[in-house]
């Protein structure tokens, strides 16, 4: 028997939905809010949770990412009315096990449950995780642990696999952690950045050359891809690789085999290909920027990295590692730190990410040297700037018409019309939205559970769209 939650207001809709899966042996618990459907997710184990996307209280996609970190770590069915592709692009991505359109028939509602419960119970008849080799990866929120799962995942094969992220989440690491946890960790790890490699060169480069081969090859020289025999060749920002040479790039990850300039003979190469990039490669592959034929090759498996404004208490816990690191290697004492620097550090969006983080933190130091505990005041100004304006909430800043006073205060002579109070309402709202997001029209759809088309709508009707 299985536990599970419906969230939906629809109380036909959620009744009709539990009968059908109490006749398949299940147990139910209701909730008609957001707030109560989040209550009972963190009160009580559950193995799937049926959510709706309109609730009174909010938007479920807002709050699926919060689902899916409750303990029992559920799998979530998106369930709604008012279906569209970004929604249900925003639902796959954020972790749900499927995206459902009401009305659906019985079996279109009852399939994706015995799915989702048949892989928890193969998740769960799986032999004890192994202790993974983390090389250096920092922190455990719920968006590093499905890191971690994926790494696992992947170093127990030989497919290749896509790491993507932001520039400075460390997808580095989590190539290196792939080889460290794989069958060929006591063989080489060879780094390519696509973005040195020059074009008149690049051949050379990854295939090698005979002597002779052109002018300056007084020696033969052994290729990247053939120093990875045995071994992993990481492809770091593979988006940069030029075009030129993904054809022949191509040919190598299918067969293993290539020619060094000037050679007579084929060479094979023995290498798992891992690839990373912080480009959208779908994209640039519709503008005829990058191969198709190479991106599908490249993706047999996709390790996303999330950005550090994702990764909730990883922050305190990077910073103590890194600063503790930092110490040692500078030869000074541990220091402390005052509980408002962690909250300094949680208040800034960090869109450098962990190398971001790194290098404040470098900063913070060479203040700090002497002082036995960093204060926010350590932290660099422009930092500290963006601190104090984000810890200035316009949503609890005084309002700037009437429309947006307390009720409590409003006589039936200033009292404002329905329509102007709710665009008062929906500008701050929007505006605080831009600003979390740093106008990022993807974040701001995650958030706000809006569709790109309906939240580009709003934020020209408001003047708050990007100049």
């Amino acid at each position: 028997m299985a536990e599970i939650l419906i969230i939906d207001d629809d109380r036909m809709m959620n009744e009709a939905l539990s009968s059908v899966v109490e006749r398949m042996g299940h147990r139910v618990s209701n909730a008609f809010t957001l707030e109560k459907g989040i209550e009972e997710a963190f009160r009580r184990p559950f193995d799937v949770i049926f959510l709706d996307v309109r609730m009174p209280d909010g938007s479920g996609l807002s709050a699926l990412p919060r689902l899916k970190e409750a303990p029992s770590r559920p799998e979530i069915v998106i369930i709604t009315g008012y279906g569209d592709p970004d929604g249900a692009e925003t639902a796959i991505k954020n972790g749900a096990w499927d995206y459902i359109n009401k009305p659906a028939s019985i079996q279109g509602m009852t399939l994706p449950l015995v799915r989702a419960l048949q892989y928890r119970e193969e998740k769960r008849a799986r032999s004890a995780p192994v202790v993974l080799n983390r090389q250096g990866i920092v922190g455990d929120s719920p968006a590093m642990e499905a890191v971690l799962e994926k790494v696992a995942q992947a170093a127990a094969g030989d497919a290749n696999v896509l790491v993507t992220g932001e520039t400075g989440t460390g997808k580095e690491l989590v190539a290196r952690a792939i080889h460290a946890n794989s069958d060929r960790a006591s063989r080489s790890f060879v780094t390519v950045d696509c973005t040195a490699l020059p074009e008149s060169l690049v051949e050379s480069l990854l295939f090698g050359h005979e002597k002779g081969a052109f002018t300056g090859a007084s020696a033969a020289r052994q290729g990247l891809v053939e120093q990875a025999h045995g071994g992993v060749l990481f492809l770091d920002e593979i988006g940069e690789l030029p075009l030129s040479i993904q054809k022949t790039f191509l040919r190598v990850i299918e067969e293993r085999r290539f020619r060094p300039i000037g050679a007579k003979k084929e060479t094979e190469s023995d290498f798992r290909l891992v690839a990373a990039t912080n480009r959208d490669l779908d994209a640039m592959a519709a503008r005829g920027n990058f191969r198709e034929d190479l991106l599908f090759r490249l993706r047999a498996i996709v390790l996303e990295v999330p950005p550090l404004r994702e990764r909730g208490d990883d922050l305190k816990a990077l910073a103590i590692h890194y600063v503790n690191k930092l110490c040692e290697s500078y030869g000074t004492e541990t220091k402390g730190f005052a509980p408002e620097f962690f909250q300094a550090l949680a208040l800034y969006s960090w869109p450098g990410n962990v190398r971001e983080l790194v290098h404040t933190l470098e900063q913070v130091l060479s203040v700090a040297r002497h002082a036995p505990t960093i204060y926010p005041t350590h932290l660099p100004v422009h930092i500290r700037v963006k601190v104090a304006q984000a810890s200035v909430d316009p949503l609890s800043a005084p309002p700037a018409s009437s429309a947006a006073m307390e009720l409590e205060d409003l006589d039936e002579e200033n009292f404002p019309a329905f329509k102007d109070f709710r665009k008062t309402g929906e500008y701050r709202y929007l505006k605080r939205l831009v600003s979390l997001t740093g106008h990022s029209m993807k974040d701001a759809c995650r958030l706000s559970g809006l569709s790109r088309t309906r939240l580009y709508e709003l934020l020209r009707e408001h003047g708050l769209l990007e100049k």
